[in-house]
């Protein structure tokens, strides 16, 4: 495809920073498809899933408070997607429903929209309610004179449509998810609340959300309320933005010409993830927050924190040791060999016996000098994403990794087989170690599996198109870290997918824990 590239096309590549061979592999990708994983088996509790008891808990709970002020912690919130999937059934609502002519009962009896019905029913309870009903009121004459459809039908409009709120236009994170003491709380306000556990003496807490740009006055609005938070921002790169091609593999172009640019996915997000200077990150989604849950969250976070620094301080006593070869023993080496196998999860190869002491030495520097994740894993409720899976790799080694669907060859049965198995899920509850034994922060883009990205069918100006999007931010971007699975509770995971997902008794104030 490089020929078809025109002199126009070549400084579109150089004015967005965007190297022409990266373009090159994307293309070839685009053309000939990637290669699927190699699933071995799911893993699971005792197979690559930790379990622990309360008093393990209770361990590394001490453990993280007693560690915590020696580290600079943050979080890392990806916070940039509008919320237009929450509320795409009441858009469709709004453009098909002949207002006047029917009612929305039939409605839903004619397009089968069920979340319609559920929105309906249970108005009353999202934290927006009243102030929704007096803004209606305000906005559209004679409503209480208005039949229950009518009226019903201006609240969604309003809703979608006044300025006031816009809701299916603006990020996820601004929204007002749950009602304390009388407030609108938005899912940011929540993920201060939560994040004071890392809080150290005389210091803010530090949080770093992913953003648009065009929405940094509504996170600035919010977080201007709370003086002694740390906020701060990143966009996504317009040089991780990926071209598209037409189903028959030509490159896409628009009316005037010049090549499409999509954005490419979560994964572009190492690139900001690798910016952060701290020593421990956490990860966890803007829309996965719960009205009253976060004594619980705080309890797990910790838990996910104290195993990380306990791994990290083992790693790094290894590293040291291994810097001094003429004092390490055969036993050391055979300890060294065991934590990787049983902690790390990265078993060595059959012939790494074979080989004389100073190879013996490199792989296991190798294997150690990497950036550290552990990760929660909820038990699996039928929820769609990732999962947690031992891989094959070519060379024939097996590691975990966080696997999508996409990733997998769902017409060969043995995969299916496997996946069908998983026990767990991936609810992206993350804490991350990014510098190495030396205090030297690791460069996170040469830990990433590039060829683990994902060719999607999608749709531009009524076109269709074939597109590329990058490893995933926990998938292919993380895919040669070492990495750690530990069972927690589903309390954990709230997700907001649709608004219906805020009438669940996680995100309503009636509910306790």
């Amino acid at each position: 495809m490089e020929e078809n590239f025109t002199a126009l096309d070549l400084q579109l590549f150089d004015e967005r920073n965007i190297p022409l061979q990266r373009v090159i592999k994307q293309l070839h990708f685009l053309k000939e498809g990637i290669t699927k994983i190699n699933l071995v088996r799911p893993a699971t509790i005792n197979d690559g899933i930790q379990l622990l008891n309360s008093s393990e808990e209770e361990k590394y709970i001490e453990l993280f408070d007693q560690e915590k002020e020696h580290y600079n912690i943050t979080k890392f919130v990806p916070a940039s997607g509008a919320a237009s999937r929450m509320f795409k059934f009441l858009v469709e609502f709004i453009n098909d429903f002949n207002l006047g002519k029917e009612t929305i009962n039939a409605y839903i009896n004619r397009t089968k929209c069920i979340e319609l019905a559920i929105f309906m029913v249970g108005l009353r309870n999202f934290p927006f309610y009243r102030d929704l009903i007096e803004t209606t009121k305000k906005s559209v004459s004679n409503f209480n004179e208005k039949k229950a459809d009518e009226r019903e039908y201006w609240i969604i409009k309003t809703m979608l449509q006044n300025p006031k709120f816009n809701f299916s236009n603006k990020p996820k994170a601004v929204l007002p998810f749950h009602s304390k003491n009388g407030s609108q709380v938005t899912p940011i306000e929540e993920h201060i609340n939560e994040s004071v556990f890392y809080q150290k003496a005389n210091e803010k807490t530090s949080i770093h959300f992913t953003i648009s740009k065009e929405h940094q006055f509504l996170f600035e609005e919010i977080a201007n309320q709370f003086p002694d938070v740390a906020l701060s921002y990143s966009y996504q790169s317009e040089t991780t933005d990926t071209l598209s091609v037409h189903p028959d593999n030509r490159l896409f172009r628009l009316e005037n010409g010049k090549l499409f640019f999509r954005p490419g996915g979560h994964g572009a997000l190492i690139e900001n993830l690798n910016e952060i200077q701290a020593d421990i990150v956490y990860i966890k989604n803007i829309d996965n927050v719960s009205h009253n849950a976060i004594k619980e969250n705080i309890h797990y976070k910790k838990l996910l924190g104290g195993i990380l620094i306990e791994t990290q301080k083992q790693v790094f006593k290894y590293q040291e040791l291994l810097d001094n070869p003429e004092a390490l023993s055969s036993e050391i080496i055979n300890e060294i060999i065991k934590f990787c196998c049983e902690k790390l999860n990265r078993p060595v190869s059959s012939n790494f016996y074979k080989f004389q002491k100073d190879y013996q030495i490199q792989a296991l520097k190798e294997i150690l000098n990497r950036p550290i994740r552990v990760c929660g894993m909820v038990k699996n409720e039928g929820e769609p994403g990732g999962g947690p899976f031992w891989v094959k790799h070519e060379d024939g080694s097996e590691s975990l990794q966080i696997v999508e669907s996409s990733q997998v060859d769902l017409d060969n049965p043995k995969q299916i087989a496997v996946v069908n198995a998983l026990t767990h899920f991936n609810p992206v509850d993350i804490v991350c170690g990014l510098k190495n034994y030396k205090g030297e922060k690791f460069d996170l883009t040469n830990f990433i599996d590039h060829n683990a990205g994902f060719v999607v069918n999608k749709n531009k100006d009524g076109k269709p198109i074939k597109a590329y999007e990058l490893p995933g931010l926990w998938n292919g971007a993380m895919a040669h870290w070492n990495t750690i699975f530990v069972e927690v509770p589903l309390v954990t995971f709230n997700p907001v997918k649709t608004i219906n997902d805020l009438l669940k008794s996680s995100h309503q104030p009636y509910y306790e824990s």
